[in-house]
């Protein structure tokens, strides 16, 4: 699976951005789509994950504020992010689980990494 991602940019805290990833390469076993992200000077970890069944799950720092869709081909996924604050600024990566048919939650087996996004909130 190659993944794309796209829609970072600068924006002023409060304000909201659109992040999309786009995919290409063999899906039939999808289990989970995710956000992660990259804070400067931290370590990259996730935002935001849906399964192949639909229910999503958030970390707590975004709770409330982002929200994670798809298309229904499961090409695509998406990241609306509203009242950006300045601590999310960072790189924004999309991932696809593809590996544990078991899958029960969390980030850990997320492996297919593409190109991220800048995303710079200023205050």
């Amino acid at each position: 699976v190659q993944l794309q991602a796209s829609g970072g940019g600068s924006v002023q805290a409060g304000g909201s951005l659109r992040l999309s990833c786009a995919a290409s390469g063999d899906i039939s076993t999808l289990y989970s789509q995710a956000w992660f992200r990259q804070l400067p000077g931290k370590e990259r970890r996730g935002v935001a994950y849906m399964t192949l069944g639909g229910k999503t799950n958030y970390d707590d720092s975004v709770k409330g504020r982002f929200t994670i869709s798809r298309d229904s081909a499961l090409r695509s996924i998406y990241l609306q992010m509203d009242n950006l604050k300045t601590e999310d600024t960072g790189v924004y990566y999309c991932n696809y689980e593809t590996s544990q048919s078991d899958y029960k939650g969390g980030y850990e087996f997320f492996d297919h990494w593409g190109q991220g996004t800048q995303v710079t909130v200023s205050s």
